[in-house]
C-alpha cells in the first residue's frame, strides 16, 4: 500500500475501517468506472428505451437490484450522450451508488418528500419517478450555480410539471441548515445526501481527486453535516423516515453523525436495517477513535466499492409517532 500515491493517514484509516485485505481491494477500485445510467420512466417506457439502444448498437447490462438501472458494456459514454434518448432526458447518466439512497428511502405516490441538498438532481428525479409524479416533492439547493443546473435538469427530465393537479413540485434555493424553520414536522420522508469529503470518488489517475484530502476537511464537513442533520430531522414529521448518505469512508461523517443524532434525539428515533440483495457490504465498525458504537449504529450500511459501484454510506432512520 505504501507504493500508492495517497496520503499515509488516509491509507492507515482505510486499513482500520475495512481491514487490510478489503482496504487493498478498495484501492484497486480508485479509478474510472464503467458508464451507468437510469431509464427515466417519467418520459419513456423502459422496454422502449432498451429497444432503441439495441437498434443503435448499444449493449447494456441490467442491474439486478434496480430494474431501471443499467451498465453500458460497449461504446463510450460520449456515444451515449449523443443519442436523442440522452439529449431528451429519457435516460440519465447516474452512478449506481447514487441510486441507492432513494431506493432505501422508497418514496411513494401521495407522500410529502424533501431532498435537502439536491443538485444536480439525480436523486430528485429518481424520487419523482418512483412517486409517479403524485404527491409533493421539494428540492432544495443553496449554491446558485448548482441550483440553476438542478432547475435545468428538472425541466429536461420532465419532473417540473405545472399541468398536473396531483403533483406539487417545488425548487427551493435556500440554506438547508435553516429550512426547518419553514417546514418543521412536515415531510413524510427526507433525504439528506450530505456534502462530504468524497473519499469514495478518488481516482488515482486524477491527482485533483485526492490532493485536497486532509483530516481538517473531514472535520469541516462533519460540522456542516450535523447542522444539516438537525434541520433534516426537524423537517420530518412523526412517523416519517430519514435517509442520510455520503460518498465518503470517514467515520466522522458517517457513523459518528448518527451517534450524535442519537444522543440528541435517541428517544424519538429508530435505525432500520437496510437490505438490498446483491450489494456487497463491508463489516460494521464497532468503534472509532475511542468511541464505541452500539448495535443500533451497526445497522448503518457501508457499501463496498467494485468496478461498477462507488463506496457509499447509507442509514435509514424512523421518527417515532
Amino acid at each position: 500500500m505504501s507504493k500508492i500515491n495517497l496520503p499515509e493517514k488516509l491509507l492507515d484509516r482505510l486499513n482500520f475501517i475495512f481491514g487490510q485485505s478489503n482496504a487493498q481491494k478498495i484501492l484497486t477500485t480508485f479509478k474510472a468506472r464503467q458508464t451507468t445510467f437510469r431509464v427515466n420512466t417519467i418520459k419513456n417506457k423502459r422496454d422502449e428505451v432498451l429497444q432503441i439502444l439495441q437498434q443503435k448498437g448499444f449493449k447494456v447490462k441490467r442491474v439486478v437490484w434496480f430494474a431501471d438501472a443499467f451498465i453500458l458494456e460497449n461504446k463510450s459514454q460520449s456515444d451515449l450522450m449523443k443519442t436523442d434518448l440522452f439529449l431528451n432526458g429519457k435516460i440519465y447518466l447516474q452512478s449506481l451508488a447514487s441510486m441507492v439512497p432513494v431506493i432505501v428511502l422508497d418514496p411513494k405516490p401521495g407522500e410529502k418528500v424533501l431532498d435537502l441538498t439536491s443538485a444536480p438532481g439525480s436523486k430528485t428525479s429518481q424520487m419523482a419517478m418512483m412517486m409517479g409524479k403524485v404527491g409533493e416533492l421539494v428540492a432544495n439547493e443553496l449554491d446558485k450555480i448548482r441550483f440553476e443546473k438542478l432547475a435545468h435538469n428538472m425541466k429536461l427530465l420532465g419532473v417540473e410539471d405545472d399541468e398536473k393537479d396531483d403533483w406539487d413540485f417545488e425548487l427551493v434555493n435556500e440554506d438547508g441548515i435553516k429550512i426547518f424553520e419553514k417546514y418543521s414536522n412536515y415531510f413524510d420522508k427526507v433525504l439528506l445526501d450530505a456534502p462530504c469529503s468524497a473519499e469514495a470518488r478518488i481516482d488515482l489517475a486524477d491527482r485533483r481527486s485526492y490532493s485536497y484530502w486532509n483530516e481538517k476537511n473531514i472535520k469541516d464537513h462533519a460540522f456542516l453535516q450535523k447542522k444539516l442533520l438537525f434541520s433534516a430531522w426537524t423537517c420530518l414529521k412523526p412517523g416519517g423516515t430519514l435517509v442520510y448518505s455520503t460518498c465518503t469512508f470517514a467515520p466522522e461523517e458517517n457513523e459518528s453523525q448518527i451517534v450524535w443524532l442519537k444522543e440528541k434525539f435517541g428517544g424519538e428515533m429508530q435505525i432500520e436495517k437496510i437490505e438490498i440483495n446483491s450489494l456487497e457490504k463491508s463489516r460494521n465498525l464497532s468503534e472509532w477513535k475511542d468511541i464505541k458504537f452500539d448495535k443500533e449504529i451497526n445497522k448503518c450500511c457501508r457499501i463496498l466499492p467494485d468496478k461498477y459501484i462507488e463506496g457509499f454510506f447509507v442509514v435509514k432512520i424512523k421518527k417515532a409517532t
